[in-house]
């Protein structure tokens, strides 16, 4: 048995294989419905990390047969249940953004206003794919077909989290796109409207 201490991506399919057993093509469906979201790194080590839970303990495999294909099926253990209610009782860790297009921005100067311009309605199309997405899951349960109900109060809590993150994106984006569209160059600095513009982001009251 291995003894790797388990990761957060590790967790992050426990609670997965918490709600039921899977095959792997109805984990890596699930994934992209969810976690795609939020913690997408676990999409691409899910098959290594099925197998690593398995060998930890966490996670047991079986052998079925779908029509007349052959699958493994993983189902979580009592020690992975064990082990995910102990996680989820220590603080997490700080957020983490991986993002290429906010690298973009940091080094816009460098290249083109049009350049700059697509970076910016990158950003923008990515979060409307975010509300879209969390939009269609609403309308799945309002109709009364969506996913696990029972588990439709926490889906809430983060389903807003993430429509609202999103649309806070999509005003920024046309707030900013508004303002590089007037710009000559991105490689002439204006002091006054940056100082401006990041003073108006740290002070702008939020409604409750």
């Amino acid at each position: 048995m291995s003894t790797r201490s388990p990761t957060t991506t590790s967790y992050a399919i426990l609670g997965l294989l918490a709600i039921q057993p899977w095959a792997t093509y109805d984990l890596a469906k699930l994934m992209r419905r969810s976690l795609h979201f939020f913690w997408p790194r676990a999409e691409s080590h899910l098959y290594a990390e099925t197998k690593r839970l398995v060998d930890t303990g966490l996670a047991e495999a079986r052998k079925e047969w779908n029509g007349n294909r052959k699958r493994t099926v993983y189902s979580i253990t009592d020690g992975g249940r064990e082990a995910l209610r102990e996680w989820l009782a220590t603080p997490p860790a700080p957020a983490r953004v991986e993002s290429e297009a906010q690298l973009r921005l940091l080094y816009a100067n460098y290249g083109s206003k049009d350049d700059l311009l697509a970076t910016i309605q990158s950003i923008e199309d990515d979060a409307q794919s975010t509300i879209d997405h969390y939009a269609q899951l609403v309308t799945e349960y309002a109709r009364g077909d969506g996913l696990f109900p029972d588990r439709i109060h926490v889906n809430a809590l983060l389903g807003s989290l993430s429509i609202e993150q999103a649309r806070a994106t999509v005003r920024w984006a046309r707030r900013s796109r508004g303002a590089v569209e007037a710009w000559e160059t991105t490689a002439t600095p204006d002091i006054e409207w940056a100082v401006k513009t990041m003073l108006h982001a740290a002070r702008e009251p939020h409604d409750d």
